[in-house]
């Protein structure tokens, strides 16, 4: 008797989580069919699918909570991925686009859209959000942003398996929002090259491999402890400036690349590779893992610049070269955003005269 009284509740309470899930089934039927392209809780999207007509596609996978990846390899910009998720929570429908621009919709649609698909980690059982069971990813929304509308407040927006096109716009925005939706991957792509905060660095080495009496290296063996040593030598420095040094680690807070190639042949990377090296930079944080680039001139665009004797300047004096080290990738950074963290071993030594000063 016991035993049919369990029965009895155990199947009583699956009916009734089955009359909730049909509700809620209905429920988000009534709401797909009154088009709805917003996601309710962006927590809980796990993937971003986005691809144009011209055969460009980005693939956007959560990894954390706060960590998303790119195509499987890269790491995703947070700002960016952050900013998408703002957008697909916010979007609203205005109204269904006209009658009498229809079919020119539908053409362009047809012809510029980009497809997005959004996957999200739901249940099977969801109890009110309280009780939640058996997860599982489900692509949950499908849908084409097209152009920005006439008056540019809006874009039009069609959900797969629906034959009508809506005005979508952005509530407190001022423009379209279809500019935040790309299938280019460089578009979403992290341009971190270095991002570490000076407690996290253990020891940084820098090589100039065109002038190796000016490599070291310093290391933080201690919080109040730091050690100037330069290359090829084995008895650290001891008339270094702190400050300097100080100002070199927190250097390595954000240096960042400017651009990456699209499409450089492998021609065109062996000539680089082939030129000799300028700096090899390694850096080393308190876990031990070591991150190292190497930096290659580029050739001066302006084949015609000349110094001030009268000489062609053969290389670019704003830009060169880097090579990432997860994928042998070539990149574009700038000078003015390395050089704080390209300092030769000359700049660290205090002169005579602040010598001098720190006696007095």
């Amino acid at each position: 008797m016991k035993k049919n009284k369990i029965l009895i509740i155990i199947v009583a309470v699956l009916a009734v989580a089955a009359v909730i899930l049909i509700f809620q089934n209905r429920r988000n039927t009534l709401r797909k069919d009154r088009v709805e392209f917003a996601i309710d809780d962006t927590s809980s999207v796990t993937k971003i699918y986005m691809a144009d007509m011209q055969g460009n596609d980005v693939l956007l996978q959560r990894e954390s909570p706060s960590r998303w990846t790119l195509n499987d390899s890269m790491t995703a910009r947070k700002d960016g991925v952050e900013m998408l998720l703002n957008t697909m929570s916010r979007l609203a429908v205005k109204a269904p686009v006209p009658r009498a621009s229809y079919n020119t919709v539908i053409k362009r649609l047809a012809a510029t859209s980009i497809k997005v698909e959004v996957y999200q980690q739901i249940y099977r059982i969801n109890l009110f959000n309280s009780i939640r069971l058996f997860p599982h990813e489900k692509r949950t929304r499908t849908y084409y942003v097209g152009g920005a509308t006439p008056d540019n407040q809006g874009s039009f927006m069609l959900k797969e398996g629906s034959d009508t096109p809506f005005v979508v716009y952005l509530p407190g925005l001022r423009g379209y929002i279809s500019a935040r939706y790309t299938a280019f991957a460089s578009d979403w792509r992290d341009h971190t090259i270095f991002a570490k905060n000076p407690e996290e660095i253990r020891k940084i080495k820098l090589d100039f491999l065109q002038e190796p009496d000016q490599s070291f290296t310093v290391e933080k063996p201690s919080t109040n402890e730091v050690i100037l040593t330069p290359a090829g030598s084995r008895e650290p420095l001891d008339n270094f400036d702190t400050t300097r040094v100080i100002e070199f680690f927190n250097a390595f807070r954000n240096i960042r690349f400017e651009a990456a190639f699209e499409n450089i042949t492998a021609r065109h990377k062996d000539s680089i590779l082939q030129q000799p090296p300028v700096h090899r930079i390694t850096v080393t944080d308190t876990a031990g893992k070591s991150r190292t680039i190497t930096t290659y001139n580029r050739g001066n665009p302006n084949q015609q610049e000349e110094d001030i004797d009268g000489d062609l300047i053969p290389n670019d004096l704003d830009r060169f070269y880097a090579l990432l080290p997860e994928n042998n990738e070539l990149v574009i950074v700038q000078y003015f955003v390395f050089y704080p963290i390209t300092h030769p071993l000359d700049w660290f030594k205090k002169s005579s005269r602040q010598e001098e000063v720190s006696s007095q």
